[in-house]
C-alpha cells in the first residue's frame, strides 16, 4: 500500500508548527505527544509517569544520562515499557523517564516512528501509519 502527499500550498506551509497528536498509554488518554523524528528515543516526563499512576517499582533501572533543551545533562529516573495506542494501532514501547520541562506529555522519536512503520510531516501536519494492509492517515 503506498501513501501520497500533495505539494501544499503556499498558505498551507506558512506556518512553524510541532507534530501532536493523542493517544492512550495502557488504555488512558493522553493529550499533546510529540512526534520528534529528531529525538532517538522516547521521553516521559516524570509528572506524567505519576498522573498515570505509576510507582518507583514500575521503573527499570538504567544509569542513562540525557540532555534538556536547555542543554543540562540530568539523569534518567529510568525505563518503562508500556502499551501506546496511536489511532488504531497499539505496539509496546519503552520510554526513558526524567524530570524536565516540556510543551508534550510524551515525546515520540526514531525509535516510536520506525516500530510504527509511520511517517511524520510536520509540513503537511499529519501522521501516515500503516495498519495491517491498509493506511491511515492523522491530523492532529
Amino acid at each position: 500500500m503506498t501513501a501520497i502527499f500533495e505539494k501544499p500550498s503556499n498558505d498551507e506551509r506558512q506556518h512553524l508548527k510541532a507534530l501532536f497528536v493523542k493517544g492512550r498509554v495502557d488504555g488512558q488518554p493522553i493529550s499533546k505527544v510529540l512526534i520528534d523524528g529528531g529525538a532517538t528515543i522516547n521521553i516521559m516526563p516524570y509528572v506524567v509517569y505519576r498522573k498515570l499512576g505509576k510507582g518507583y517499582l514500575d521503573l527499570t533501572k538504567t544509569d542513562m544520562m540525557l540532555k534538556d533543551f536547555e542543554g543540562n545533562v540530568s539523569p534518567v529516573k529510568g525505563a518503562i515499557c508500556v502499551e501506546l495506542t496511536i489511532g488504531d494501532k497499539t505496539l509496546p514501547m519503552t520510554f526513558f523517564v526524567m524530570n524536565g520541562k516540556g510543551v508534550y506529555n510524551l515525546l515520540l522519536g526514531r525509535d516510536w516512528i520506525h516500530a510504527n512503520c509511520c511517517i511524520p510531516s510536520t509540513m503537511h501536519e499529519c501522521l501516515v501509519q500503516w495498519v495491517g494492509v491498509s493506511v491511515s492517515k492523522r491530523n492532529p
